[in-house]
C-alpha cells in the first residue's frame, strides 16, 4: 500500500473515496464537511438523518458525488465517542475504511486525520501512524494457497493532516508502514502450514532475513546443541522426523548502549507428544510457532528502521513435538543447559522445555534485558480471554515498560503475579523442577515460574504468554482470521524507545 500525506483541502482531492471520521457527539456539520454537504445539496446530512447514522465505530454511510466533487464517494465513518477516542480507535477506523472500500471498488482512498485529531487529545502525527497501521493490518489476507484469489486491494492511502504537522506525520507514517508490514510478515509465517515450515525451513527464513538486512546469524544443528548441553530442548525434538534447529540472529545498531535478547517459542507443530492432544486442540497448532515468527517479524522491522544505540539478539529453539518410539516420556528427567534438572509430568508442556535452554543461551549473551514471547498455556487464555496476553517476570520496571508500550500499540496485556505458594506447585520429588504444576489452577503462572529457573536472578526478564491473542479463528478489529502477528509492534516500539535514550 502506497502512503501519501497531504495538508490540502479534502474537497480538492481526486480519490475514489473520501472517508471522514464522525463521532457520536457530532450533531451538525462544520468546516469542510459542511462545504461538502452544501456541494451535494445537503445530501450527506439528509442521508445521515434518514439512515440514523450515529457514529458507532466502523459504521459507514456512503454518499456518491455524481461528479459534483473530485472524490467519487464521500463516506462518513463512525469513530465512536470522543471520550473513548485513542490511537487504537484510529486503527479500527482505518481498518474499517479499507475493508469497506472493497464494496465500492475504491483503490485510492483518503482519510481525514485532521478531522479526527481536532476533536481528541492524541497527537496528529501519532494518529497518522495509527491510521496507517490500521489500514495495512486491516487489509491483510492470506490467500497464498488459494487457486482463486481476491485481487482487490487499496493501493493508495492518502492521509489529510494539518500543514504544521505534515513533516512529523510523514515520518510517523513511514514507521507505521514498516511496523504493520512486519506484523503482516509475521502473520504470513504463522499462517503457513507445518508441512511447509518445519524447523529447518524456519532457520532458512532467518538466514534470508540476515542476508537481506546484514544481520549476523548462527544456526546450530542437534549435534551442536547436544554439545552445548541443551537436554530439555533436544528431548522435545526427538520424536520428530524433522530435525531441530537453534537460531540466533544479531542486530547491532551504531553505538549500542543497551543489549536486549528476544526469545520466541518455535514449535512449528505441536501434537502434544506422547500425551497427545485431542483433535480439537491439535487444530491450529501451526500457530505454536507464533513467538518465533514474532521475533523474525521484529527483526524485519529492525532491518528497515535501523535504530541506533541498541543491540538485539533474536533466539529461537525451533522443533516439532511429535509422538514416536524415540519421543520423551512422562517421568523422564532432563537436564537443561544451566544444569537444572526437570521431571517431566506431561509431554504437552513442551514449549517451556524448549524455552528453558533458549533462555539459558540468551542469558549467556549477557543482555540488559530478556523478553520471551510464547504461545505457552491454555490456562492464560482461560484467565484473560482470547485477546489479552499475560505478562510476568522478575523485574517490575521492565514489566511496566512492556505494559505501558502495549497501551500505545493496542496489543492488550495484563500482568499476572508470581508467588511462593505456586512455586511449591512445581517442586517434584526426584528433580529440581516439574514441567507442570500439581493442579490445573494457576497454570499460566506456574509456567512462568518454571521459566524463572533458567534466567539469572540479576538479569531483568519479561515473559509474555501470547497463547490467546496470537491466533484468532473469528477475527476482531483489524485482525482477520488466522495469525495476528502479536506482539511485533509493541516489542519493536519498545526497542525504538530504548534506542533513543
Amino acid at each position: 500500500m502506497d502512503i501519501k500525506i497531504t495538508s490540502g483541502k479534502v474537497s480538492t482531492s481526486k480519490v475514489d473515496a473520501l472517508f471522514i471520521p464522525i463521532f457520536k457527539e457530532t450533531k451538525k456539520f462544520e468546516g469542510e464537511l459542511k462545504q461538502l454537504d452544501e456541494a451535494l445539496n445537503g445530501g450527506i446530512s439528509k442521508l445521515k438523518k434518514q439512515q440514523k447514522f450515529d457514529g458507532s465505530i466502523g459504521k459507514t454511510l456512503a454518499v456518491p458525488t455524481f461528479g459534483n466533487l473530485k472524490a467519487e464517494y464521500i463516506i462518513l465513518i463512525g469513530a465512536g465517542s470522543k471520550k473513548d477516542a485513542d490511537l487504537d480507535i484510529a486503527r479500527r477506523v482505518a481498518s474499517s475504511a479499507v475493508r469497506f472500500s472493497k464494496n465500492i471498488n475504491a483503490s485510492k482512498i483518503l482519510i481525514d486525520v485532521n478531522e479526527f485529531a481536532s476533536q481528541v487529545k492524541e497527537n496528529e502525527d501519532e494518529l497518522a501512524q495509527a491510521f496507517v497501521e490500521g489500514a495495512i493490518l486491516g487489509g491483510y489476507k492470506f490467500d497464498k494457497y488459494k487457486s482463486k484469489k481476491d485481487n482487490f486491494e487499496v493501493k493508495t492511502l492518502v492521509l489529510r493532516v494539518s500543514r504544521k504537522n505534515k513533516s512529523k506525520a510523514e515520518e510517523k507514517a513511514k514507521i507505521g508502514k514498516i511496523l504493520a508490514e512486519s506484523q503482516n510478515f509475521t502473520r504470513d509465517l504463522v499462517n503457513t502450514p507445518p508441512n511447509v515450515i518445519n524447523p529447518e525451513k524456519l532457520a532458512e527464513i532467518a538466514q534470508d532475513l540476515a542476508k537481506e538486512y546484514g544481520f549476523e546469524v548462527k544456526i546450530y544443528d542437534e549435534e551442536e546443541c547436544e554439545k552445548m548441553g541443551m537436554g530439555a530442548y533436544l528431548a522435545v525434538a526427538r520424536g520428530s522426523a524433522n530435525p531441530p534447529r537453534f537460531i540466533h540472529l544479531i542486530y547491532k545498531g551504531k553505538n549500542p548502549k543497551e543489549k536486549v535478547a528476544l526469545v520466541g517459542k518455535g514449535l512449528t507443530f505441536d501434537s502434544g507428544g506422547l500425551n497427545i492432544k485431542p483433535g480439537d486442540y491439535m487444530r491450529w497448532m501451526k500457530s505454536d510457532k507464533s513467538g518465533a515468527c514474532a521475533v523474525l517479524g521484529i527483526f524485519k522491522a529492525l532491518g528497515e528502521l535501523k535504530p541506533e544505540g541498541i543491540e538485539v539478539h533474536g533466539i529461537i529453539a525451533a522443533a516439532e513435538n511429535m509422538p514416536d518410539g524415540k519421543s520423551y516420556r512422562p517421568d523422564d528427567i532432563l537436564t537443561a543447559k544451566n544444569g537444572v534438572t526437570i521431571e517431566v509430568g506431561n509431554t504437552d508442556a513442551e514449549g517451556r522445555l524448549t524455552l528453558a535452554d533458549a533462555l539459558c543461551y540468551a542469558s549467556e549473551q549477557n543482555p540488559d534485558l530478556i523478553i520471551d514471547m510464547a504461545t505457552l498455556t491454555g490456562a492464560c487464555v482461560v484467565a484473560l480471554g482470547e485477546y489479552t496476553a499475560g505478562v510476568m517476570g522478575n523485574n517490575q520496571r521492565a514489566i511496566n515498560e512492556v505494559l505501558e508500550t502495549s497501551k500505545k500499540t493496542g496489543e492488550w496485556m495484563w500482568q499476572l503475579p508470581f508467588n511462593d505458594m505456586l512455586r511449591e506447585d512445581i517442586k517434584p520429588p526426584n528433580a529440581d523442577v516439574y514441567n507442570i504444576g500439581k493442579s490445573r489452577y494457576g497454570g499460566a503462572i506456574t509456567a512462568g515460574l518454571f521459566l524463572e529457573k533458567f534466567v539469572p536472578e540479576k538479569t531483568p526478564w519479561v515473559h509474555i504468554d501470547i497463547a490467546g491473542p496470537a491466533h484468532t479463528t473469528s477475527g476482531w478489529y483489524y485482525h482477520p482470521k488466522g495469525g495476528t502477528g502479536f506482539p511485533v509492534r509493541t516489542i519493536t516500539t519498545l526497542l525504538l524507545n530504548k534506542s533513543k535514550k
